[in-house]
């Protein structure tokens, strides 16, 4: 992997590059010129200011973002450790040791799922809205949860208030009914479960109360940020009139909505949009212990925290008031990636990276059940920029006995949002040659002909469970993408070390390759061991216990 320059102006995020290739250490050009035919970091931000901090606005609602850096240490410093002898969590048929019987099932909280993976937190960014029902429906299917994320009850034009106290207090929606109402659709009322977040603008307006008194949700997520961004959740507004209501309800907003020249020079066009932002909460031990104990009063199935990759003392002081507060699940985010509008320079500098952030929880849990043997640990999802089954078996083995989950955003969204486009382009049939081979269908010689059944190599078995079939091709994306992507590779990763059982997974199914592997993983006593060292005592035994025949000379 290139290694990225944290002064580098090439950023395909910001839509900013230099002239030339050997940029300086400023990111400048060793000779820059006022008639220059492109525009660099420092040049665009001349002319656009803030706008540059963000990544690219014209793609704002339709993109999600994810830093290219290199953070010096990923999943691909560890090597899976495959097994030929035997077979756990399964009896010893040859008939039966196949991958397709391995069982994927574990728990998120008190929540059974048919796979390991759940939906993290999809607020009030456009992209997720745009693409929520394919998220939500996809992964009811696919049996596991999905996360509705932050503001979704105040960045709604249609939400009502009541006055109360000193912040007005929710009692309807359309967005939040919508969101848990498409999700319930299609779940089967077992597996997986619908799951509401809040941050310090939705506890003003008391969305928690309003979900589990008028939506019957039953788990909730109480956020302490993400690993995009150490402040609040940002977007576009598109209008004055949104900019003013969103003000009006306690948000942040800049430019000021109400400010006379302001709205003079919206209507002139000289201002193309508004940022709305939350605030950065503050809190203390106490405050949060108090909140947790009044959340489970209120016969809340599962209370969840969400935290971003703060330091290493913020984030074991999250963790152990999880612990200490007896929440059901944790999800800690790593640095690198975001769904809606976060700083670029955050995505990219700041939060600990995904790896080191597992080893750091996981090391901590280890003192906690070291100190205290019998305390109950919540089940813990890791999140920041996984893709593919490879990453996730090593952070579920990493991260054992602890870690259950792998959390996601930024991939589903991506498999909905590609998964509704090819499909439009089928319905318009403008289908190109380009689409069909990259699909493996070059058999077709008149694109026309393709159907979505040819697309999705899921549709016809999901239409043929479904008799009233009314699934949009994003959710039959994200199922596909969730059940035979993933699924498929990690049961026959788990096959591959003999185990059977999700939950037989352990720390020596993988061995560090790297010397900062080798580092991390020592700092925190993880005892996951080099590749030359695993099994070393093993293999001496296995060696100097054989009988070997003597030589013939023939």
């Amino acid at each position: 992997m290139t290694k990225y320059s944290m002064l580098s102006n090439q950023s395909s995020m910001i839509g900013a590059r230099t002239r030339v290739e050997d940029a300086c250490e400023s990111g400048l050009c060793p000779i820059c010129v006022a008639d220059c035919p492109v525009f660099c970091e420092v040049s665009k931000s001349a002319l656009r200011g803030r706008e540059v901090l963000y990544p690219r606005r014209e793609y704002y609602g339709n993109s999600t973002a994810g830093s290219p850096k290199d953070y010096g240490l990923s999943y691909g410093d560890f090597q899976i450790q495959f097994e030929v002898r035997g077979a756990q969590g399964i009896d010893p048929d040859e008939d039966k040791v196949i991958f397709p019987n391995v069982n994927l099932t574990s728990y998120w909280g008190n929540i059974l799922q048919k796979l390991p993976f759940v939906i993290a937190g999809l607020g009030s960014t456009y992209v997720a809205k745009r693409n929520w029902e394919g998220l939500a429906k996809g992964a009811a299917l696919a049996g596991i949860s999905i996360t509705i994320g932050e503001n979704v009850v105040g960045m709604d034009p249609y939400a009502q208030f009541a006055n109360h106290a000193i912040y007005p207090r929710v009692t309807d929606t359309a967005d939040m009914k919508y969101r848990v109402k498409t999700y319930r659709e299609l779940w089967d009322g077992k597996h997986g479960d619908i799951i509401v977040q809040k941050n310090v603008e939705d506890t003003r307006l008391g969305v928690f109360d309003y979900v589990t008194s008028q939506l019957d949700v039953e788990s909730l997520e109480i956020k302490f940020g993400q690993g995009a961004k150490a402040i609040g959740g940002e977007v576009r507004l598109e209008s004055i009139e949104r900019a003013q209501i969103l003000q009006n309800r306690g948000y942040l907003v800049f430019p000021d909505p109400s400010d006379p020249i302001v709205k003079e020079q919206w209507k002139t066009g000289i201002i193309a949009d508004f940022e709305r932002h939350s605030r950065v909460g503050l809190c203390t031990s106490y405050e949060i212990l108090e909140e947790i104990d009044q959340i489970r009063s209120n016969g809340v199935r599962n209370i969840f925290i969400k935290t971003g990759a703060y330091r290493p003392a913020a984030t074991a002081w999250i963790l152990k008031l999880g612990v200490e507060g007896g929440v059901d699940g944790m999800t800690f985010d790593g640095a690198g990636g975001g769904t809606g509008m976060s700083p670029v320079s955050m995505m990219n500098e700041g939060s600990i990276p995904t790896v080191y952030l597992e080893a750091l929880v996981t090391g901590c849990l280890d003192m906690i059940k070291n100190k205290s043997p019998n305390v109950k640990i919540p089940t813990i999802a890791i999140a920041g920029g996984f893709a593919n089954e490879t990453q996730m078996f090593k952070a579920l083995a990493m991260g054992a006995p602890y870690v259950k989950c792998i959390a996601m955003a930024r991939a589903p969204i991506t498999a909905a949002m590609k998964s509704r486009y090819i499909a439009e382009l089928v319905e318009k049939k403008e289908l190109t040659s380009a689409n069909v081979k990259s699909l493996g269908l070059e058999k077709h010689k008149n694109l026309d002909d393709i159907s979505l059944n040819e697309i999705f190599v899921e549709y016809d078995n999901l239409k043929r469970e479904f008799k009233d079939f009314n699934i949009p091709a994003s959710a039959v994306g994200v199922y596909t993408y969730f059940v035979s992507k993933l699924g498929t590779g990690i049961q026959q990763l788990l096959a591959g070390v003999r185990k059977f059982r999700l939950n037989l997974l352990k720390r020596d199914d993988i061995a560090c390759i790297s010397q900062r592997a080798i580092e991390v993983c020592n700092n925190w006593n993880l005892e996951i061991k080099t590749q030359e060292e695993l099994d070393l005592d093993l293999v001496k035994k296995e060696i100097y216990s054989g009988s070997y025949p003597q030589s013939i000379r023939l």
